[in-house]
This record gives C-alpha cells, structure tokens and sequence, in this order.
C-alpha cells in the first residue's frame, strides 16, 4: 500500500496521563491519537473534521527520566472563572528524549498541511518544539498477522494486546471548555519491546527499526461526535 511518511523529530516530549493532575507526572511511552490529530489541526491552521480518516503512527525515543518543574495554578473566582492569583509549585515530571514520530497517511491534503506548517508543531508540551521533514512516498507491505506492531496505541476492544492499558481520548471540541471526544481504552506499546504475534492486518515499513515495523491504520470518522 502507498501512503506518505512524515518524519516529526524533537529534543524532548511528554504525553501526561489524563487523570493524573497533581504530584509526580508520568510520561505515556507512546502519544494517543488526540496529540497526533492536534499536530494535523496545527499544521493546518484550522480545528479539523475527520470524516473518513485513515492514519497510522510510530514513536520511539532515545531515553527517558525525570525533571523538576515550576507550575502556576491559577485559582479562579466564585464564578468559576481564571483570576489574577496564581500560585506557584514544583513537580516531578517525566520526559522523554530524542524523540522520533513518524505520520503514514494516505490523505494528501493532510500533507500538504505538513509541507509547511501553519502554526509551529509541537510534540505533547509546549517546550517540545519540533522538526518536520519532507513528506515521502513510501511501499508497504500488507501483513496479515502482524508480530511487530510496537511505538503504537492500538484499541483495547476486540484486540486485547499485551501492554499497558488506559483510557484515552481520540480528540477534543473546539469549545471552551474543551470536551474529551471518543475515549476508550487503548493499549499502550512502547517501541522497544519484543516481537509478539495477533491478528491484526497491518502494513510493516521496512525501514523503521531493526527489522522493521508493522504500522496499524486507526479508521476514525469524528463526525459522530458533533
């Protein structure tokens, strides 16, 4: 199958647990669907509506531990809105370093957003600062039973892979406040682990890793959340 690759590169990334707020913040080994289609709408400018949207992802990282960081926790007022008081904190937060994200779509006005970005591209936080390549054509081959399905999130349901499980949303509205749109869980597959079989079809790009890499495709159509 024929799709683009688009290689995202940054010094440093952090994808935080949606439940975790206060203490030490660990870091997702793998960032869920909403921060990648978050990249799509910041290359593009605009808030995106995925009817028919296919698109697969692979991340890997150099190493990972941990840093402290000084938060401001803005207390709002007896309305329930922001006030000018902040108070400020110190917390543990793990990041990951000399990370690699690499986009497979087949959408080429989605890539064309990623030629050249409408606004700067960011990978979790926004001190990741990213690098973009140039969007390349690429071949894969369609697997059947994929054994090498890894530096990915792929759903829980009906799939029931080893990893780590946890709800995740698949994106957010455009409204303020912003509402978590089709979460469900997913299992969390870091990129280094070992080889294990399912029966999942995916298309494995040659190229990535060792022996390269088995890239699942999330069909998504995000319209039904409107």
């Amino acid at each position: 199958m024929k799709v683009f690759r688009v290689d995202i590169t940054a010094w440093t990334a952090s994808f935080r647990y949606p439940n975790l707020i206060s203490g030490v913040q660990p870091t997702l080994e793998v960032p869920p669907l909403s921060t990648v289609l978050g990249i799509l709408n910041a290359a593009s400018g605009k808030y995106l509506q995925h009817k028919q949207l296919a698109i697969g992802y692979y991340f890997e990282y150099a190493g990972k531990t941990f840093d402290l960081e000084t938060i401001y926790m803005i207390q709002t007022n007896s309305k329930g809105r922001p006030s000018n008081n902040a108070k400020s904190n110190v917390i543990k937060r793990e990041f990951m370093a000399d990370v690699k994200l690499s986009l497979y779509l087949k959408d080429e006005e989605l890539v064309n957003y990623l030629r050249s970005p409408y606004y700067d591209i960011l990978v979790g936080r926004s001190g990741d600062l990213a690098r973009v390549s140039l969007p390349e054509e690429v071949d894969l081959a369609e697997i059947q039973q994929a054994n090498r399905i890894k530096g990915q999130v792929v759903p829980l349901e009906g799939n029931f892979l080893p990893g780590k499980i946890q709800a995740l949303p698949k994106y957010f509205s455009d409204e303020f406040p912003r509402k978590n749109l089709g979460t469900e869980p997913f299992t969390v597959i870091p990129y280094h682990v070992t080889d294990f079989s399912t029966k999942l079809k995916a298309y494995r790009d040659k190229t990535q890793g060792k022996r390269g890499i088995d890239i699942y495709f999330h069909e998504l159509d995000l319209t039904q959340y409107d």
